[in-house]
């Protein structure tokens, strides 16, 4: 079965920085979407970096403001996002998840119905 498997969450300060990573398994994360969404309680969950893994082109939210960079590393089939000057507004539950480019725009979105596979998260708790 497909499995995402999210790791590197925990408590921090404000302004530091960290890197999740999501470990794949049942296919593998060439050719697909990968993306990263981020949720909390009482909101929606909403998409914070994406990647076309072949392409390696990248979408991120505007909010991102140049602090977060999504990579991946194909030999791991493992799917990584790095956070730089962590504020408390990323404190979130990070998802990794995993879809199909869009047959007409061969682009990713960012709509977290589109994506089929998940992993179960990954909590960052930002502290000033």
């Amino acid at each position: 079965a497909q499995q995402l498997v999210e790791s590197g969450g925990g408590s921090v300060q404000a302004g530091e920085s960290l890197r999740l990573s999501c470990v794949v398994s049942g296919f593998t994360i060439d050719n697909r979407c990968m993306a990263w969404f981020r949720q909390t309680a009482g909101k929606e969950r909403e998409g914070v970096a994406t990647v076309q893994t072949s392409s390696h082109r990248t979408y991120y939210a505007d909010y991102v403001e140049g602090r977060f960079t999504i990579s991946q590393d194909d030999a791991k089939n493992t799917l990584y996002l790095e956070i730089s000057s962590l504020k408390l507004e990323d404190d979130a539950t990070y998802y990794c998840t995993a879809g199909r480019p869009s047959p007409v725009t061969r682009a990713c979105t960012t709509l977290a119905d589109t994506y089929p596979y998940w992993g179960q998260g990954t909590q960052v708790a930002v502290s000033a």
